[in-house]
C-alpha cells in the first residue's frame, strides 16, 4: 500500500516540506488511543531469535534507524512502534544551526537515492535533551544512539570541544555514542578523519567515557570514499582508542552510474548507488581487522537482501534511512522476517 498509494502522493511534494509533514501524521497518528498498539502489530516481529548482544547492548532486533532522520529526538518513541531494534537520532551540536540554505534535498527517483547538503540543521543538543528525558527505561524501551557533530563556525582546531559537550550533555539520555567526522556538508569536516586529528578526537572522548560510572559504547561513522589505506587507519585508529566500533557507511559525493536529473546537486548521496560500496567497505574492515569490532552496515538498503549481503560481509547491525523513505515501514518486517526464516 505504501509503494502503490503512499509514496506517490509524497513524491509530489518538495522533500524536506513531506519529511515534516510525515512526522506530523506519524506524531499524530500515535496520539490516537489503540494506534501505537495498532502499529506495532503491524510492523513488529517480535523473537527472542532476532536479539543481538553488540557491544554489551542488547537489541531486540537488528534493523535500526540511521541518523539524520530524527535529527532532534522528536519522534524517537513514536518511529520505535514501527519495528525498529534500535534509533539513532542527531546529528546534534552544541548550539542550534540552521543548516545549509534551501533547497538542500533532492530525489534521485530513477536511481532511488537521495542527495542532501543539510549541513547538521539541529535545533542544538540540549533542547535534545529535554525530549530525552521522556524515554523511560524498562519495558518498551527503545534504544538511542546519539550521533554528535561540530557546530559550523567551531575551527577545525576547536572540534574536539564541541564534541566534548555534546557527549557530556547526552551522556545520561543515550545508550551509544556517534562520532561523525565523516558528513560532507560541513566545511572542512572531512578533514578530521585524517588519522592523527581523530585519533586525538577519540581518545579524548574515550578518556572522558573513563571517567564515568559506566561506559557507553563510542562509534565512528566513516565516509564510503576513504582509500583503502585510510580504512587501514581506521582499522588502526580503532585498536589504539578501544572504542566500540564502526558506523559503515556515511553518505558519498560520488556520482558515479546515477541517471536521475538531480545527479549534479552538490551534497552527499544516499540510497541504492551506495548499496555496492558501503558493502564492500564493510567487508573490507570486517576482512582486514579479522572482525575485531562490531560494524553497523548502513547504505542502500532497500530490500532484505541487501541488509543480509551487509550482515554475512561482516556488519553485527543494520540501519535504514534512504530505503525505509522509498521503501516504507513493511521493510523493517520483512527484514527480520527473512532473518528468522535463515534461522
Amino acid at each position: 500500500m505504501y509503494k502503490s498509494l503512499i509514496r506517490p502522493v509524497l513524491f509530489r511534494f518538495d522533500p524536506e516540506k513531506i519529511h515534516h509533514f510525515t512526522f506530523s501524521t506519524i506524531r499524530f497518528l500515535n496520539s490516537i488511543p489503540g494506534m501505537p498498539s495498532l502499529l506495532k502489530s503491524m510492523y513488529e516481529v517480535n523473537d527472542p531469535k532476532l536479539e543481538r548482544e553488540v557491544f554489551g547492548l542488547k537489541f531486540k532486533n537488528p534493523v535500526g534507524l540511521a541518523a539524520g532522520l530524527d535529527k532532534d529526538a522528536k519522534l524517537y518513541k513514536e518511529l520505535g512502534n514501527l519495528g525498529f531494534g534500535f534509533i539513532e537520532i542527531g546529528t546534534l551540536t552544541p548550539k542550534p544551526q540552521d543548516g545549509n540554505p534551501k533547497k538542500r534535498l533532492f530525489r534521485l527517483r530513477e536511481d532511488s537515492g537521495l542527495i542532501n547538503r543539510m549541513g547538521f540543521n539541529n535545533g542544538g543538543v540540549a533542547a535534545a535533551v529535554e525530549r530525552l528525558k521522556k524515554n523511560p527505561a524498562g519495558k518498551g524501551h527503545v534504544l538511542i544512539g546519539g550521533n554528535i557533530g561540530k557546530n559550523k563556525v567551531t575551527p577545525n582546531e576547536d572540534a574536539v570541544s564541541d564534541y566534548e559537550i555534546c557527549f557530556d550533555a547526552l551522556y545520561d539520555y543515550v545508550d551509544y555514542f556517534v562520532v561523525n567526522v565523516s558528513s560532507p556538508n560541513t566545511p572542512n569536516l572531512r578533514e578530521l578523519q585524517d588519522k592523527e586529528p581523530l585519533t586525538q578526537l577519540l581518545q579524548t572522548l574515550q578518556d572522558k567515557n573513563q571517567t564515568k560510572p559506566v561506559q557507553k559504547p563510542i562509534l565512528l561513522k566513516i565516509a564510503p570514499d576513504l582509500t583503502d589505506s585510510q580504512l587501514l587507519d581506521i582499522i588502526d585508529i580503532v585498536k589504539t582508542t578501544k572504542i566500540a566500533g564502526v558506523i559503515a557507511t556515511n553518505t558519498t559525493i560520488s556520482r558515479e552510474g546515477l541517471i536521475s536529473e538531480n545527479q549534479k546537486e552538490m551534497g552527499g548521496l544516499s540510497g541504492k548507488p551506495l548499496t555496492k560500496r558501503s558493502t564492500e567497505v564493510i567487508r573490507f574492515l570486517s576482512e582486514k581487522s579479522n572482525k575485531a569490532f562490531p560494524i553497523i552496515g548502513v547504505g542502500g538498503i532497500h530490500s532484505a537482501d541487501d541488509a543480509i549481503e551487509k550482515l554475512e560481509a561482516g556488519a553485527s547491525l543494520v540501519q535504514l534511512y534512504t530505503g525505509f523513505i522509498y521503501e516504507g515501514p513493511g521493510l523493517i518486517k520483512a527484514i527480520n522476517k527473512r532473518l528468522l526464516a535463515k534461522k
